[in-house]
């Protein structure tokens, strides 16, 4: 296995906007990269370049120092060694999970010991060797989503490709196949490129997140470093939940701020500062009688905690979390305890 390398990737279907402009990504051989971003930011258009689905306009897909495909050459699918997971599961249904598994093995004409070896490995691996004879419509969405897993592994893939796997799936049976997925990393050591909408898998999977917007790559860091240090408003509202306020900010203002600088910014009017944006996350506001004077201007129960929206006194909106419910309209004083300049 090698690094996969998209080179300043581009696509254009000849509609005027790029779908995909100027990508650069080095993937690390056995990485798991998500691709991250609303629905028509380029990232599915992404994946089909590196499956062989479609050509770049512009730049180039390696696999280590094999060109896999450029705008004016392109490798096919088949010759590849990438495997797709499909959000649909794509399971012939008159076929039993076991012979869904070991499809990809029969095209490449391997069969009899070998064939029921590696068959069994692949069903064993996703924790369904004991379905092996039955048939696709006799198990559940998540039993499906481990056959297509199992399918992949069959054909030892240096890359695996994943379109948004887990959208057909209620949240107990993802949370699950987020295991699964892990387990499956790990265990296959295969390159995974996997493209998704929800933050919340790819912070939960990946090594790496790119964040996408409009064809372009905002900002590639692995889940922690995006989450505290998101590069620009775009990935901050993207990523986490959390309030991007405009504050006036000193010339000498740090990245990372704590409440002794962010009290002075919330408290001393100073006409001389820029005026510059800071992300706060919900979990650093805390209710405080000395903080900042805000309003409750929504409140929602979420079970284990109170969801709350704030107004601050120049009408701006912060988010909070509180163990205990407050009145909507009334006084809630916070604290900021940490933000992170933009």
């Amino acid at each position: 296995m090698a690094k996969l390398i998209l080179n300043r990737l581009s696509k254009s279907f000849g509609d005027g906007k790029p779908a995909v402009d100027d990508v650069s990504v080095t993937i690390r051989e056995g990485g798991f990269l998500a691709l991250l971003g609303p629905s028509g930011c380029g990232k599915t258009t992404v994946l089909r370049m590196i499956a062989g689905f479609e050509q770049p306009t512009d730049g180039a897909i390696l696999l280590g120092e094999r060109v896999l495909a450029d705008a004016g050459s392109m490798v096919p699918p088949e010759r590849r060694n990438m495997a797709m997971v499909f959000q649909s599961y794509a399971l012939w249904p008159h076929m039993t999970v076991a012979e869904n598994a070991g499809y990809p093995l029969k095209v490449r004409g391997i069969s009899g010991e070998r064939y029921r070896r590696k068959v069994a490995d692949a069903l064993a691996t996703v924790r369904l060797e004991s379905y092996a004879e039955r048939r696709p419509s006799e198990l559940s969405g998540g039993q499906r989503q481990r056959v297509a897993l199992a399918r992949c592994l069959v054909t030892e893939p240096d890359v695996v490709l994943l379109d948004e796997p887990l959208a057909n799936l209620d949240r107990h049976l993802r949370q699950e196949m987020e295991e699964t997925f892990r387990e499956f990393h790990a265990m296959s050591g295969a390159t995974m490129v996997y493209v998704t909408h929800d933050q919340s898998e790819a912070m939960a999977l990946a090594t790496d997140v790119a964040v996408m917007s409009e064809g372009k790559l905002l900002q590639i860091a692995p889940p922690a470093e995006l989450y505290a240090r998101p590069e620009g408003k775009l990935v901050g509202g993207l990523v986490g939940q959390g309030a991007i306020l405009s504050v006036s900010l000193p010339d000498n203002a740090p990245r990372s701020m704590e409440w002794s600088q962010l009290q002075q910014v919330f408290t001393e009017t100073d006409s001389t500062s820029a005026i510059g944006d800071i992300l706060v996350r919900p979990q650093d506001v805390i209710h405080d009688a000395d903080g900042i004077p805000c309003r409750v201007a929504t409140i929602l129960y979420e079970g284990e905690r109170y969801a709350l929206r704030l107004t601050l006194p120049d009408g701006q909106v912060l988010r909070a979390y509180s163990r205990e419910p407050a009145a909507i309209g009334s006084l809630f004083p916070v604290v900021i305890r940490s933000a992170w300049r933009l």
